[in-house]
């Protein structure tokens, strides 16, 4: 994915040993961050892993227990850094006796931004959003995916330089989603930061330059996908049956990473490979066990994936931390 960053050598987010405890226990738990400007990041993980939590501390709405904390050059609780800030949150109360014009003049008001910016600015971003000509209409007679585009119109409406959204695509149909996407790759081609946080893993695959694997109030790993992935490429084998000598020769060939023997007809198996130039020799092996060869399939590697493995293979919780001083 080609990228465009804003040329300020500043992060857009920074974070080091960031940790929050309630009642004894650490829900943030020595997180440490990195986001660049003009950076599209995802921020993974299960439920309860930390990251609710965590958004409120970069926006200064949670004080951190203990570590550091900066969000575009500055603490996130100064009203300068703040007003540099979007923000759509997955579950957002409207003011449903507005139209949507009168809630974007509202929250823009808040924002510090004058009447007449808010008379050009305002039908920019609904028809930015999806919403143009829709703006006179009551929110209480929005639909769901509709209130969802006017809370993006609302988190982009003062042009901010940091953007979080939790979950921006979840009442979308496909093609709402696609149009968020052009939305979020817009504002990096603008030089703005955006901090995404949602299930949809598709979604973040295909918009994210970079994401972080969040469980437990920690993170596990972070990076782009070549990044995590190196040069992996997962291949799905199927046969007829599973001897221990083949399965030791597709070992010698790459790594065993899951079989299923469920099926008395056939047993499937995935593999991870170093080269694409190492999957005929995984034929090979096949025949040269005497098994028959069903399917053999490469494919890319992907956020799913990944996900899986790493939260299935490191512990739910970690050790509760004593209370540390806020900062």
């Amino acid at each position: 994915m080609t990228q465009q960053r804003a040329t300020s050598s500043t992060a857009a987010i920074e974070t080091r040993e960031l940790q929050k405890v309630y009642r004894g226990r650490a829900v943030v738990d020595g997180l440490t961050l990195t986001v660049q400007p003009g950076e599209v990041f995802g921020f993974l993980g299960p439920n309860g892993a930390g990251k609710s939590t965590t958004v409120k501390m970069l926006l200064g709405l949670v004080h951190p227990s203990g570590g550091e904390v900066r969000v575009l050059g500055g603490h996130p609780s100064d009203p300068g850094v703040r007003s540099r800030l979007g923000f759509l949150p997955e579950q957002f109360r409207f003011q449903t006796w507005m139209t949507a014009e009168e809630f974007l003049r509202f929250h823009g008001r808040l924002a510090g931004l004058r009447a007449d910016e808010l008379r050009v600015r305002i039908p920019q971003v609904l028809e930015t959003v999806g919403l143009g000509g829709r703006g006179t209409e009551s929110l209480g007679g929005y639909s769901k995916g509709m209130l969802q585009r006017a809370g993006l119109a609302g988190a982009i409406l003062a042009r901010p330089q940091l953007v979080f959204l939790d979950e921006p695509t979840s009442a979308l149909d496909p093609i709402g989603r696609v149009e968020v996407r052009e939305i979020i790759e817009g504002l990096r081609a603008q030089g703005v930061a955006v901090f995404l946080n949602s299930h949809l893993l598709s979604e973040v695959e295909q918009v994210c330059d970079r994401v972080a694997f969040v469980k437990a109030g920690r993170v596990l790993r972070q990076g782009s996908m070549r990044e995590l992935m190196g040069d992996v490429l997962p291949v799905g084998v199927r046969v007829d049956r599973l001897t221990p000598p083949l399965l030791e020769a597709l070992a010698r060939i790459g790594e065993v990473r899951h079989t299923d023997t469920q099926n008395p007809e056939h047993t499937d198996i995935e593999l991870w490979v170093q080269r694409r130039e190492d999957v005929p020799a995984l034929a090979d092996a096949v025949h040269a066990q005497g098994a028959r060869l069903y399917a053999l399939t490469p494919r890319q590697p992907d956020l799913e994936t990944m996900f899986l493995e790493l939260m299935e293979g490191t512990p739910e919780t970690v050790a509760p931390r004593k209370e540390a001083a806020h900062v």
